[in-house]
């Protein structure tokens, strides 16, 4: 059942003897170089009742010595320690030691504003709401330190929404360490990470599902967490995680098959599904992409056929991108090649032409913004 008759009351801050208000996890692997700038933003947290819990995921550098200065220095962390498995049992094995009313996140090599969980926690409680979700700034220290804000809030999203009547949210970067859950929320509808080993995309099934079952989410026009981009291109290369995105998916499909209102999730996944493989198309080294695209254009063949894809909900340039691919993959991947999918002006209108017909290309002329 979601939480959709009637929304919780919300928690006061701390309400259980013994319960913090949040529990913050930091999923940690060999990552020595940023690990302290992340501990020590959270040991400036203004939020006194919190825990923080640190899953070393077996690192073989410094990592290890790190988690234990800190949890010497400040009673609220704690160090859990485990054999190698991977992202998803690392989170999923914290979410089970969390003991506060509210869970957050921060990536071990991220870090965060003073404020964060203080305001997080108080605008889920004060909404009644089952998450709270805050913008977040992509940030780069080299060469010079810099940032770029992402906001969630803007259109018709803002203040506290039900996810079901903003599908938009969904196609929201999913960002798990820029909001806080209500802990029992996930507990009651089972709500965690897929843990094939040396995966990644974990976030975005776990995002979907919390959307899915949530009937208020407390958006905030603030942004508290500095996403690193450092190291973006590290698994561009890896052949072994070419196709980690299409495992997200399937747990996201096998989980609305067992939905009463998957016909409304259909289309909603399936855009947020476009969205993703494109964008893994094109971080892919070339030498990786033909493969994935022929697998892209296979699925979607078979969502359209069954008519989970509802092509107004994409963007004009999105709906001639998936004709195109779903119409000639070998084709779309040349021409990709040649123009690094920035064609000119009179190549890209009869790209619309051929494989949206007159009526997509005005579309296109049409849309603004």
């Amino acid at each position: 059942m979601d939480e959709r008759v009637e929304a919780p009351a919300g928690a006061r801050m701390g309400e259980s003897a013994g319960e913090p208000t949040v529990s913050v996890l930091v999923p940690c692997y060999n990552v020595e170089r940023y690990l302290e700038q992340c501990l020590d933003s959270l040991r400036a947290q203004t939020i006194a009742d919190m825990e923080v819990i640190c899953i070393d995921d077996g690192s073989t550098d410094g990592t290890g010595a790190i988690i234990d200065r800190y949890c010497a220095l400040d009673g609220r962390f704690r160090a859990v320690r485990k054999p190698n498995s991977g992202y998803g049992a690392s989170m999923n094995r914290g979410l089970r030691e969390a003991r506060g009313t509210y869970v957050g996140i921060l990536e071990s090599d991220d870090f965060c504003a003073p404020q964060t969980f203080e305001r997080l926690c108080a605008a889920a409680r004060d909404a009644g709401a089952q998450a709270a979700k805050a913008g977040f700034f992509l940030h780069w220290s080299e060469p010079e330190p810099r940032d770029q804000l992402k906001s969630v809030v803007g259109g018709t999203l803002g203040g506290v929404v039900d996810p079901r009547e903003h599908p938009e949210l969904f196609w929201f970067m999913p960002s798990i360490w820029s909001a806080v859950y209500e802990r029992r929320f996930l507990d009651r509808h089972d709500i965690r990470f897929l843990e094939t080993p040396g995966a990644s995309y974990q976030d975005l099934s776990f995002t979907f599902k919390v959307w899915a079952h949530a009937a208020r989410v407390a958006l905030l026009d603030e942004a508290f967490v500095r996403y690193r981009q450092d190291n973006e291109a590290s698994s561009i290369h890896a052949p072994g995680k070419v196709f980690c995105v299409c495992d997200e998916f399937a747990q996201i499909e096998e989980f609305i098959e067992g939905r009463p209102d998957r016909d409304r999730l259909w289309p909603v996944a399936m855009r947020l599904k476009f969205d993703s493989y494109f964008w893994n198309y094109w971080r892919l080294s070339p030498d990786l992409r033909e493969g994935f695209l022929a697998r892209f254009a296979e699925e979607f063949r078979i969502a359209r056929a069954a008519h989970r894809v509802d092509m107004s909900m994409l963007p004009p340039w999105s709906q001639v991108d998936l004709l195109h691919i779903t119409g000639d993959p070998a084709d779309y991947h040349a021409w990709a090649l040649r123009t690094q999918g920035r064609p000119g002006s009179l190549a890209a209108l009869a790209r619309y032409a051929r494989w949206g017909g007159p009526g997509l290309l005005l579309r296109r002329l049409l849309h603004r913004g």
